[in-house]
């Protein structure tokens, strides 16, 4: 009962200084502040038909399952990153125009084309188009100095919208072609008789081929994004953001070369039937939880070196 208590009158008092600090806020600021949540209500009554499209989409199609979350994401990052410019807010004009004006292009192609686009893409461009307004809107009511202050949450809404048809296609392909590269490699390093022609490896007792379906591009994508919160929300230089970010690619590679040695290992020495296995057909989860921890290892690093930086300051 004690415990409910602590937890009842910590959650009283982060409601008093909410309030309380928004009280603070002088009146023209509060609202504008008021004014950019009426405009992306708005927004979302306009966009509800294609918004709930996407949330059915999104929960059809593994590769965009995430972007339910992101609305809630960024909003995360807006509380706990709440900032005050030095000066009151302001409109730019010009990032509202820029914004709005990729906004209203995006949905004068979904509408012109959606008869041969494909719900995929159709999704992809009227999500853009939301999203571009809703960057407007924030230009428009709390101007280019608290957005520029806000870069990141607003930018993170990008991966609200579905990756298209034609960058999927190009995507897997080009796993496909890095990933048997890579388990030709692992193949090599550990002795095992092989017989390769592009993606297809005879092995001892069978014939393995590297298809789409191997390419591993949801995991590889969903890591890519962990990798993007992870460096902002852990490293401050841009160097060292970039570098765990730019590691995720060929982490994704020696994870499915990896995964693709394991399955060839399990059929050459247990038997065949291992390519209908759980850890075929399963073993996806698994096999990126295994490719976190380099990935954590090396933002473990990059932290430790900003801190001795700090330190030695």
């Amino acid at each position: 009962m004690e415990s409910r208590a602590s937890v009842a009158s910590s959650l009283n008092d982060r409601r008093a200084a909410a309030w309380a600090s928004w009280r603070d806020l002088p009146r023209p600021q509060r609202l504008r502040i008021a004014g950019l949540f009426g405009y992306v209500g708005l927004l979302a009554v306009l966009f509800v038909q294609p918004l709930a499209k996407l949330v059915v989409h999104a929960s059809q199609n593994s590769l965009h399952s995430h972007v339910v979350l992101v609305p809630f994401i960024t909003a995360y990052f807006l509380l706990i990153e709440r900032r005050r410019p030095a000066a009151a807010y302001t409109t730019s004009i010009g990032g509202a125009l820029i914004a709005s004006g990729a906004g209203f292009a995006a949905l004068a192609a979904a509408n012109v084309f959606e008869v041969t686009l494909s719900v995929n893409d159709y999704l992809a461009l009227m999500t853009l188009a939301f999203v571009s307004f809703v960057v407007a809107g924030g230009f428009l009511f709390l101007g280019s100095r608290w957005m520029a202050a806000e870069a990141f949450p607003f930018a993170f809404l990008i991966f609200m919208v579905p990756l298209p048809d034609a960058a999927v296609n190009w995507l897997e392909t080009a796993s496909v072609l890095a990933s048997a590269e890579a388990a030709a490699l692992f193949f090599k390093m550990t002795g095992t008789l092989m017989i390769r022609d592009g993606t297809l490896f005879e092995l001892p007792g069978i014939v393995l081929r590297v298809g789409q379906e191997c390419s591993g591009i949801r995991s590889s994508w969903v890591l890519f994004i962990t990798s993007v919160l992870a460096s902002h929300l852990m490293l401050e230089s841009r160097w060292r953001r970039l570098v765990l970010v730019a590691f995720v690619f060929p982490l994704a590679i020696v994870r499915n070369g990896f995964r693709i040695l394991v399955l060839g290992l399990l059929c050459v020495h247990i038997g065949p039937h291992m390519i209908d296995s759980m850890i075929h057909r399963r073993g996806g989860p698994l096999f990126f939880a295994l490719s976190l921890v380099p990935l954590f290892l090396l933002l473990i690093w990059l932290r430790r070196g900003e801190q001795r930086k700090i330190v030695r300051a």
